[in-house]
C-alpha cells in the first residue's frame, strides 16, 4: 500500500463520491508533494460532482477538491523557496482535468501554493485559498480599494464575503455589508455595518449610508438579482461595481447611466490555462501576512468531517447548512 493513497472519487455525476485507494502522484517539474491535512468543499466542488459546473472543465471521474492545507513531503525537480515538512495552503488543483485535494496526497504546482500563516489552524487555512483569491482579485487588483472608500459587500457573511470584509478593513475602508437577520451579528463581529438587505430596500440604506451619493465599491458576491441591486448601489462616475458571479443576463443601463465601471472576477483562469499561477501564490502570501498580524480569520464549519464523510459534507455545502466554511479533516491536528 507504500505506494497508493486514499481519495474521494466523483466517479459519474449524480453519484455518490467513492472513497478508495489510488495511486499516489510523484512530484514533477515544479511541483511539490503536499501531504493534505484538511482540504476545503466549495460549493464548485458540489456542482462538480452533479455534472454541473461545466466552467470548472472537470471531467468525470475525477479527485474533486480546490482548496488545501498540509505538509511539503517531497520536491520536484527545479523547485525553490519549499523545504520538506514546511505546512502550506493553497488552491491548488480539482478543475482542468487535475487530481484535487480530497485526497492523501496531492502533486501541486509550486506557484499556487503558500506558507501557511501560523495563526490559523489547518482546518482555518484550507478555508481560505479559493475566497481570499476572489475576494482580492476583485477588490485589490480589479478596484484598487484604499482608505477613504465606502465598500459595500453583498453576501458578507459568506464565504468571499466575510474575507471581503476583513481585507477592505485592512486596506483602510469604511466597509458595509448586507445579509439576512440571522447573519448581522457575525457580519457586525468582522467590523462591518451591518445592512438588512431584506428589511430595508437599496434606496433606503444608499441614502442611510452615503446620504445618496452611493458606494465607492460594491462587491456582489451573489449574482442574480443582487448584481442589479449593485448598479443602482454604486457612486456615480467613480463606483466600481465587482461580480465572481455575474454570470447571468442583466441591464446595464442603472450602470451606464451612473457613469460607473463593473468588472468580473473569474478566479480559476490560472489553474485552467497555467497563466498567471505566479500571483496566485502572491495574494495567498499577502493572505497569510494578513493572518499573522491578527487582520485575518476564517469561520469554519465546527463538525470536523473525515474523508469518508464526504458525501456528508458536500451536502452540508449544497443545502448551505454550514456555520461557516466546511473542511474535510485528513490528518487530525
Amino acid at each position: 500500500m507504500k505506494h497508493l493513497m486514499l481519495a474521494a472519487i466523483a466517479e459519474s455525476a449524480q453519484a455518490p463520491l467513492a472513497v478508495r485507494h489510488i495511486a499516489r502522484p510523484v512530484p514533477g517539474k515544479g511541483q511539490v508533494l503536499v501531504r493534505v491535512h484538511a482540504a476545503g468543499v466549495n460549493p464548485l466542488d458540489t456542482k462538480i460532482a452533479t455534472g454541473a459546473g461545466a466552467h470548472a472543465r472537470q471531467p468525470l471521474p475525477a479527485v474533486l477538491g480546490l482548496d488545501l492545507a498540509g505538509t511539503v513531503i517531497e520536491l520536484g525537480e527545479a523547485v525553490e523557496g519549499f523545504a520538506p515538512g514546511q505546512e502550506v495552503f493553497g488552491m491548488a488543483g480539482g478543475i482542468g482535468g487535475a487530481q484535487g485535494t480530497m485526497a492523501e496526497y496531492i502533486a501541486v504546482d509550486a506557484r499556487l501554493i503558500a506558507s501557511k500563516p501560523h495563526t490559523l489552524g489547518m482546518r482555518e487555512a484550507a478555508a481560505l485559498p479559493l475566497v481570499f483569491i476572489t475576494a482580492w482579485e476583485g477588490l485589490v487588483d480589479r478596484a484598487n480599494v484604499r482608505p477613504g472608500q465606502r465598500v459595500l459587500i453583498h453576501g458578507g457573511a459568506g464565504g468571499v464575503g466575510q474575507v471581503a470584509v476583513q481585507l477592505a478593513k485592512a486596506r483602510g475602508a469604511e466597509v458595509y455589508a448586507t445579509g439576512s437577520a440571522a447573519s448581522l451579528d457575525f457580519i457586525r463581529s468582522l467590523g462591518a455595518t451591518a445592512i438588512d438587505y431584506q428589511a430595508q430596500s437599496v434606496e433606503a440604506y444608499v441614502e442611510q449610508h452615503t446620504a445618496g451619493e452611493g458606494f465607492d465599491i460594491v462587491y456582489d458576491t451573489v449574482g442574480g438579482s443582487t448584481l442589479d441591486a449593485s448598479f443602482q448601489a454604486v457612486k456615480p462616475y467613480t463606483g466600481h461595481v465587482l461580480s465572481c458571479l455575474g454570470w447571468g443576463q442583466h441591464s446595464l443601463a442603472p450602470l451606464s447611466f451612473r457613469s460607473a465601471t463593473y468588472s468580473g472576477v473569474f478566479t480559476l483562469t490560472p489553474l485552467l490555462t497555467g497563466k498567471g499561477r505566479e500571483h496566485h501564490g502572491a495574494i495567498l502570501r499577502e493572505a497569510a501576512a494578513l493572518a499573522n498580524a491578527g487582520q485575518l480569520t476564517i469561520r469554519v464549519d465546527e463538525r470536523p468531517f473525515e474523508l469518508d464523510e464526504v458525501n456528508e459534507a458536500f451536502r452540508q455545502v449544497a443545502e448551505g447548512r454550514g456555520k461557516g466554511k466546511t473542511v474535510i479533516q485528513l490528518v487530525g491536528e
